[in-house]
């Protein structure tokens, strides 16, 4: 349980950071950070999966970089469900995708290290 309660306060900080680094990536506040983390590990979970399978002849004839673009969908998706979290466009949802995959990982390397 506190390994779960740790991964979702990594998750919201990182949204955080990824909305102070790219403009139009918007989360008003720690609260919003903190839905929009458990939306879009719900997301990720359930939506995301079935655009991969329908996606794949594509993902395959990119090379596997259409997978940047699916990831774009599901964190614009999990913008427009959660309130206080806005992704305005579909480019600040493909550069906060990269950066937050970034954050993340860099944050998850950091707190694994201490538990």
């Amino acid at each position: 349980m506190p390994n779960f309660l740790l991964t979702w306060l990594v998750a919201a900080v990182s949204l955080v950071i990824t909305a102070y680094l790219v403009p139009g990536f918007v989360i008003n506040s720690f609260i919003a950070a903190l839905i929009a983390a458990v939306i879009l590990g719900l997301v990720n979970a359930i939506i995301k999966p079935i655009l991969v399978l329908l996606t794949l002849p594509i993902t395959i004839v990119s090379l596997g970089l259409f997978l940047f673009v699916v990831n774009a969908i599901t964190i614009w998706l999990a913008g427009a469900i959660t309130p206080g979290f806005d992704v305005r466009g579909f480019i600040p949802a493909l550069i906060g995708s990269i950066v937050l995959t970034i954050v993340s990982s860099v944050l998850n390397h950091l707190v694994g290290d201490r538990f």
